[in-house]
């Protein structure tokens, strides 16, 4: 059996912390990125969950008290899929969504497309 990570054991411990609804709320989006991603190497970022590929950040994921945030870690990743995320509360590096509502899978998908374009990948 393989050794869980460090990586995973911190973004189990940083989800273990958050309460309800939100705990739930981003555990679905975990599955979802992992779904997406199933070669990505789960790790804390910048102090938050997120999930890298060939060592770069492609989606992070937080709580706060009234909302979620979702991190593409890029900028230009919003701004460019701003008709699609025009429901959502959003700055130019973090889109906010329900504490007890996911994103749905079409738009994370979205997101991570995206940000392989950009990387090129």
């Amino acid at each position: 059996m393989p050794a869980i990570s460090k990586g995973v054991r911190e973004v189990d411990a940083y989800l273990a912390a958050v309460p309800e609804p939100q705990q739930t709320t981003l555990r679905t989006l975990r599955a979802t990125l992992k779904e997406l991603l199933p070669s990505g190497e789960e790790c804390m970022s910048y102090g938050v969950p997120a999930i890298k590929i060939n060592g770069k950040a492609i989606a992070g994921y937080a709580t706060a008290k009234n909302h979620c945030s979702y991190f593409p870690h890029s900028g230009q990743v919003i701004e460019d899929l701003s008709d699609v995320l025009a429901a959502y509360d959003h700055s130019k590096g973090t889109l906010r969504f329900p504490i007890n509502k996911p994103l749905s899978k079409a738009v994370v998908k979205k997101l991570i497309a995206t940000r392989y374009k950009q990387l090129g990948f």
